[in-house]
């Protein structure tokens, strides 16, 4: 079974002596069930006793579950170390409560049982961490599956992989389009929409909310002023309130506004956003036609490529904690500018569209900042491949 460099992390984590929680976030079907069971496999055959429970039961578990399963935990300790994988524990009322005060309890008495947690929704998983277990995690992230990865657990080839995305549960069912869109769209998206944006959050238009999604997905790519936005939205709200949505959909893995490069962070944050879609699965699904009728759309596979580079980078920016952007200026634009602490990357992406034959914007961006390097993707410069594959 394939294994994603997760794995390796994760055993190297609970390897090493006992320090700090384990807590693997990320979209939903991205394989963070998967992971922790392989590293269970390799920790187990090294001579490490894992316990593995899981909150997802028909009858949601009390609290007083979290201490059942520590305990068995703590029975196969004997000294020597151990670990606990607790998934699905979001759905576990007061979860994080209990999780901090039985590992304190451990750090107490000085008991080397690790703990990793992990849970289908990402939004309760990550909001109960920062709200209570702050200073006893750290986070691994389990981010859509890149073009490399799909490439060697299931053959794809790259147009496969710019339409379809990188949900590997979805891979077996890409053979049948009206299927798989179907899955897509009731098992992901409404699932995270309804599930774990609209559980979490307060949102008092819902209905705002899902329609921003779907208009996100239509205007992947390109930069749209929530004035304009709410106009195609037809609804009363306000761009606060839309800016905010804009960041939900963001913090479930969905749809992200990357925000105008500029040296201020305020000018940053009161510019208008390029929406970008964090999977391209998800503009498959909701444009629902098929990839033969998608490729024959050049304007609209144009941008299916454009966002599956900035997709490629925003998971690259989860793991480095790099900054993403994009650069406007007097009708001039550069598709991405990526911000290191090696400094600033213009990236320009030529998928075959008209507009592609404009490079005045990404040369007008290094002359103003001398210290900036500038990349094209795509023709006449990295091949798309290449960058799906190595580009960080």
């Amino acid at each position: 079974m394939f294994e994603r460099p997760l794995v390796d992390t994760l055993v190297g984590r609970l390897t090493e002596p006992r320090r700090l929680i384990q807590a693997i976030v990320g979209p939903r079907q991205s394989g963070k069930t998967t992971a922790v069971t392989q590293a269970q496999a390799r920790l187990e055959a090294q001579g490490t006793p894992v316990h593995y429970a899981s909150g997802d039961e028909p009858l949601v578990p009390g609290p007083a579950w979290i201490d059942q399963q520590w305990e068995v935990a703590r029975t196969l300790a004997d000294g020597a170390p151990v670990v606990l994988a607790l998934d699905e524990v979001h759905k576990i009322p007061g979860w994080s409560e209990r999780v901090k005060a039985a590992w304190d309890r451990d750090t107490r008495e000085g008991r080397d049982l690790r703990v990793v947690l992990l849970g289908s929704s990402p939004l309760l998983v990550r909001h109960r961490l920062d709200e209570s277990l702050a200073g006893r995690f750290e986070t691994l992230a389990s981010t859509h599956w890149s073009f490399a990865e799909c490439r060697e657990a299931f053959g794809w080839d790259l147009d496969t992989y710019l339409f379809y995305g990188g949900y590997p549960g979805s891979a077996p069912l890409i053979g049948d389009f009206d299927r798989w869109r179907s899955y897509m769209v009731d098992s992901l998206i409404e699932t995270t929409i309804s599930r774990d944006v609209l559980a979490l959050a307060r949102v008092d238009k819902p209905a705002l909310l899902r329609r921003l999604f779907y208009l996100a997905c239509e205007y992947s790519g390109q930069i749209v002023a929530y004035t304009k936005l709410l106009g195609q939205l037809h609804d009363a709200g306000n761009t606060t309130t839309l800016a905010h949505y804009l960041d939900l959909l963001d913090s479930a893995w969905l749809v992200t506004g990357l925000q105008k490069y500029a040296g201020s962070k305020v000018r940053r944050r009161a510019s208008s956003p390029k929406l970008l879609v964090l999977n391209t699965a998800l503009m498959s699904a909701v444009k629902g036609v098929p990839l033969e009728v998608a490729k024959a759309d050049t304007e609209y596979w144009g941008r299916l490529v454009e966002t599956a580079v900035g997709a490629h980078l925003m998971a690259q920016r989860v793991q480095d904690r790099s900054g993403l952007f994009y650069w406007r200026d007097a009708g001039l634009e550069v598709d991405y500018v990526v911000e290191t602490s090696r400094g600033l990357t213009a990236i320009e992406v030529k998928s075959g569209r008209p507009r592609d034959r404009d490079s005045r914007g990404i040369d007008t961006f290094v002359t103003r900042h001398g210290q900036a390097t500038a990349m094209l993707v795509g023709q006449g410069g990295v091949p798309l491949e290449d960058a799906l594959t190595t580009l960080g």
